[in-house]
């Protein structure tokens, strides 16, 4: 049985946004859509679940569609259900959060905890429509952004889209240097950056061979670059490692910042 995509529900906009979404990405996908709501309140719950699903049903009617109200708190419930998921699907903001917030407490624990890929649904409904015909990737030196590039390939060859691999890098200040050839004395451990990428991207480019990628190696902070290759895309996919000895994802200063501030919506992907 193919395991679901699941999208959490709570009678928000951001939530609705996010079931429309995951509507499309089933549909896209050819997998289940499980659509879920925590609540206390029978009544209300049930209210809520009712609308979501006829919003899913009409925006893809061909999808297998399931539904569920539990009633754990959010956050538990999501994660819960991302052990076995193909991804969870969240708003960037629920019910009763604060207006000046730019992302949900429930998303970002979420985001944190979660053994799935997970998507906040941002952005205008330009991004999130997939008008665009690209994905962008975040490729970081090391192997947190391995899973994340096999998934964002995945994505692209399914989309029948270009996939933008983005790897940010910085010289020394004053250092004449090429991503290429850098001048200046690499520590041991790194890599030139062109190496970073093309070394990323060699093993999924075998496996999804009908994924068109291009690479763009950026001299600027990841934050800055991955933001402003966001600006023109469907969706932004990035990796997160595993905290050594603690559960749940090393998210990290960019993470937080692109899941707070990215234009459309983004994918955090655990390292496998």
């Amino acid at each position: 049985m193919t395991i679901p995509l699941v999208v959490g529900v709570d009678g928000s906009d951001g939530s609705l946004e996010a079931v429309d979404w995951a509507a499309d990405e089933a549909a896209r996908h050819g997998i289940p859509l499980h659509l879920l709501h925590a609540a206390a309140g029978e009544q209300e719950a049930s209210e809520v679940i009712d609308a979501a699903v006829e919003r899913a049903r009409t925006g893809a009617p061909g999808v297998r569609l399931s539904s569920e109200v539990s009633h754990e708190d959010a956050a538990s419930a999501l994660v819960g259900h991302g052990r076995n998921a193909y991804a969870l699907v969240l708003g960037d903001r629920g019910l009763g959060e604060l207006s000046g917030m730019l992302l949900g407490s429930v998303s970002l624990a979420v985001a944190a905890r979660a053994d799935c890929p997970v998507v906040v649904v941002r952005g205008t409904p330009e991004h999130r429509a997939a008008r665009f015909g690209t994905v962008v990737v975040g490729v970081e030196d090391g192997e947190g952004s391995g899973t994340a590039v096999d998934f964002s390939m995945r994505e692209a060859e399914v989309r029948r889209c270009r996939l933008e691999a983005v790897h940010a890098w910085s010289a020394p200040s004053g250092a004449c240097t090429t991503p290429q050839a850098p001048s200046w004395q690499l520590e041991a451990h790194r890599r030139p950056p062109a190496q970073v990428l093309e070394d990323a991207l060699r093993q999924p480019a075998e496996r999804y061979r009908d994924a068109t990628v291009s690479r763009r190696l950026i001299e600027k902070p990841a934050r800055q670059a991955l933001l402003e290759a966001a600006s023109t895309a469907d969706l932004l996919i990035v990796g997160a490692r595993r905290r050594l000895g603690h559960p749940g994802l090393q998210l990290g200063l960019i993470n937080h910042a692109l899941l707070h501030h990215a234009p459309c919506p983004v994918v955090v992907v655990p390292q496998m």
